[in-house]
Formats: structure tokens, sequence, C-alpha cells
């Protein structure tokens, strides 16, 4: 039977494996830049490794496959970000989407003043979540409450900035470098510092440049990706042990590889470790994730014999502690 006119063809989805770095465009959603790169890809299954604003552009890897469950490595990374922040102009959102609350005229601020100013929050700090947030109070996000114009109390949160470095920039308009842990709100931080300047603030912009030791060096944005075939495509993933490039490396024996993916202890001559990545003999076998406790590996994540086979075949190489991922 023909589709009906009009009709989209149906994809015909098959197994991928691997980790795109994307370079998300400002003004498009997490949640769409995924259901675009699974249609790219005609993928059986992928999914994200923690939202960016819709406002914001940068770094957002994409799993796909086998590397879907390593996810959490990347959501529980610390992030960096060029973040815009416009002085003297506060608003109901924090950024530049919301209602402007605020104005403070001829704000004209020196790179010293804002770097005394960023000093104050490197370190860990408390962080009360913006009502326009994806935080969910009794099933409904914050933002939900925040458009119906009702504000609710939320409890802070300790976060953990690691740095934050004054870019460029002059008088009101000035780009800062933050290094972050996970769950920090930039939005915030940009509204605190403008706080403690006594003018207010709210973000510009922002751009995600790095997600533990992922960067935005090798990633695409769909302009690039667009006009590629499949074998193009795939020659863009990482393979699914990126995510996990910085644990301890493990290689067993074929006989001891397959008690390991059934999900048998194996008593090993290994220092206890409370996460390694775990390897198979053949060439680009990884098998999952483990720790090791009182000389025994014990398995935490595991690939199935069908994704450790087709990651074979495409002769993924494992990725070697030693190496660095793109910066």
């Amino acid at each position: 039977m023909k589709p009906a006119a009009g009709a989209r063809p149906k994809i015909v989805r098959r197994p991928v494996h691997g980790v795109l770095l994307l370079d998300k465009d400002a003004g498009v959603s997490s949640n769409a830049a995924l259901q675009r790169a699974k249609r790219l890809y005609r993928a059986e299954k992928a999914g994200h490794t923690g939202t960016l604003d819709p406002l914001a552009s940068g770094l957002l890897p994409l799993c796909f496959g086998a590397a879907t469950k390593f996810a959490q490595a990347s959501l529980d990374a610390d992030k960096r970000y060029l973040a815009t922040l416009r002085l003297g102009v506060t608003t109901t959102t924090g950024d530049l989407e919301g209602d402007v609350v605020r104005t403070t005229a001829g704000v004209d601020l020196d790179r010293a003043e804002l770097e005394a100013a960023c000093a104050k929050f490197v370190g860990d700090i408390e962080q009360v979540p913006p009502m326009h947030s994806a935080l969910k109070r009794d099933g409904k996000p914050l933002y939900e409450y925040a458009r119906a114009g009702i504000e609710l109390e939320r409890a802070p949160r300790r976060v953990r900035i690691a740095a934050i470095r004054v870019v460029d920039g002059s008088g009101d308009l000035w780009t800062i470098d933050v290094s972050c842990s996970k769950g920090t709100y930039v939005r915030t931080l940009g509204e605190d510092i403008g706080t403690t300047l006594g003018c207010g603030a709210h973000l510009a912009a922002l751009r995600r440049t790095g997600s533990g030791a992922l960067g935005l060096a090798a990633a695409a944005r769909f302009a690039d990706l667009d006009d590629l075939d499949i074998a193009g495509l795939d020659a863009r993933l990482l393979p699914p042990d990126a995510l996990v490039a910085g644990l301890p490396r493990v290689v067993l024996t074929s006989d001891d590889a397959g008690r390991f993916l059934a999900g048998v202890r194996r008593r090993l001559p290994l220092a206890d470790s409370p996460a390694v990545r775990v390897y198979g003999p053949e060439a680009g076998a990884f098998l999952g994730t483990g720790h090791v406790a009182g000389g025994e590996l014990i398995a935490t994540r595991l690939l199935s014999p069908a994704e450790v086979g087709d990651l074979v075949a495409a002769r993924r190489q494992p990725l070697p502690v030693s190496e660095s991922l793109p910066a």
C-alpha cells in the first residue's frame, strides 16, 4: 500500500552507538535538537546528557544506543560557560527573555571592579533556583507556576564555582568564563554578581563550552551535518566509552569478559576502585563499567552482547585513559 499523499515517509531505524558532540544553536530546545539528530542518524535509541536552556548555545552531548547507558557520567560532570552579562538591567527571568524589572542608568564598570565582584562567588556557594527553571514541584516545572504569576519558596542548593575569569567587555556589557559544578544556574550567578555590584544584571547570552572532558573543539552544528551521508555522520561520533574516558581501564581475557557481561563477580589482581571501564580482548570491545571492592570486579553498567558486537564490527577503538578528549 502506498503512503497517503502528503504523508511523511516512515524512517527505517538502525542501531547506532556513540556520542555526538552537538554545538546547539540558540533558540532551539535540547529535546528538539535530540529529535532532529535522532531522525538524521535514523537511530533506534537516543538521549541527551542534561538540558541546555533554549536561549543558550553550545555543547550538548547526544548519546545513541549503548552510549545512553553512560549519559549520567556527563550529566554529573562539571560544566564550563561563556556568559555575557548586561549590567544595570534586571529582568523577571534573569535573562533577556524576561520583562525588565529595574534599570540603573549610567553603569560603566572597569575590569578590576567586575573581577573583585566575581571573586566573591568562587568556591562553594548557596543558590536559590530561579522560578523560571525546569525544577518540578508537585509534578509541574517551576516555570509553569512563574508564568501563572505564582511565586513559590525554593530551598537554596549548594553548588561549586571553580573559577570565574573576565574575558572581555566594557561599560555595562561583559563576558565571563565560568567553570562550575552540575546544577549551577548561571542566570542566578549573573543576577547575584549584579546585586553585589549594586546595579543589577541579567544574562544577555550564554554559551556552554565544556562538559567534563568534552569540549566544543570536536562539536558540530546541524549545518555541518545535514548534507552528510550515513558514513559521514557516523564518522562524527565518539565511541560510547568517551563518556567514561577518565576512569581507570581494565582489560579482561575472553573467559573473564564473558563472565563480566553475564554479571558474574570475578576475583582479579586489581586494586580497589570506585569506578573502572572494562574491555574485552578484541579491539573496540568496550563491555561497560564496574567497580573493584575487596579484589572483586563487580559490574555497574553493562553493554549487551549485541551492542559489543556492533562496536567491534564498527572497529571503534577504546579511548585509553592516557589520551585526552578535545578541549
